[in-house]
């Protein structure tokens, strides 16, 4: 983190008199009601700010420290309840920090089982510093993983990978995202881009699967309609596929990616490539 200033001591003094203040109002306090009862001091964002003289920054250090700590005891009840409000804290305090939006994201998760408010923690890191491309990349991989939301993903990782500095695997994995959610255009005009940029033979074999992969889908669900066609119309399966262009129900048989033909099985119906997508 960048503009961390050497604490005042002025500060240090108000600093150790508020943890002071803490210590003597926990003592006072039943035992049983002591962990996490520090809480119960942390005043609004603004108000901290006001209160430190400028020393915005090493607060955010102190109160990110004290927040890992304090999830990080099982032994504190409700843990969830102040959640946002220790988070916003820290935030208003330093809101170009990273690393706060990203820890309460992965807490929101393992800790809460909450994905909307994990998902909320990467969006309120992207309204701060919209220019960063980690916390829509990280929320794309969270909807991805997580949720199989892949209209989402995408959505997150459009935004993601025309960020400055945003790694160039975000736009494949906006191209993958577009793919599952069956936007074959998006997806094939991203991976051609990909294919004819990549940097490298294993960049480029890799985009030129998932073209492949893309026209297969397409040309096989269109292969799939006309087969159905057929067999309404002539009450039989088609015994080839060149049938479905001589009854005008295609225009012509399509071929893969690389000039090959489809295997199509007249007993079962099934078209299929005559290799493995990925094995080429």
């Amino acid at each position: 983190m960048a503009g961390k200033t050497p604490l005042a001591p002025a500060a240090l003094l108000l600093l150790l008199g508020g943890l002071a203040g803490i210590k003597v109002g926990l003592d006072g306090m039943p035992r049983a009601k002591i962990p996490g009862a520090g809480i119960v001091y942390l005043p609004s964002g603004p108000a901290v700010k006001a209160a430190v003289f400028g020393f915005s920054s090493l607060t955010a250090d102190v109160s990110y420290v004290w927040a890992i700590q304090y999830y990080g005891n099982t032994a504190v009840p409700d843990r969830r309840r102040h959640f946002n409000r220790i988070f916003e804290v820290i935030a208003d305090l330093d809101p170009n920090w990273m690393d706060p939006y990203l820890t309460a994201a992965l807490i929101a998760h393992h800790d809460f089982r909450d994905p909307e408010l994990a998902l909320k923690m990467y969006d309120d890191g992207a309204a701060r510093n919209p220019e960063a491309w980690i916390f829509p990349f990280e929320a794309g991989h969270y909807c991805q993983l997580y949720l199989r939301d892949y209209e989402r993903a995408k959505s997150y990782y459009r935004k993601a990978m025309d960020l400055p500095e945003a790694p160039a695997i975000a736009r494949r994995l906006f191209a993958n995202a577009a793919f599952k959610t069956m936007d074959y255009q998006t997806s094939w005009e991203t991976w051609r881009e990909v294919y004819e940029t990549a940097p490298d033979r294993e960049i480029k074999k890799i985009a030129s699967n998932h073209l492949y992969n893309i026209k297969a889908s397409v040309d096989i669900a269109a292969l799939n309609a006309a087969l159905e066609r057929f067999r309404e119309i002539r009450g039989r399966a088609a015994r080839r596929l060149d049938e479905l262009a001589s009854t005008r129900l295609i225009a012509a048989v399509p071929k893969d990616f690389d000039g090959k033909d489809y295997l199509y099985d007249p007993k079962t119906g099934e078209v299929k490539t005559a290799v493995i997508p990925w094995k080429r």
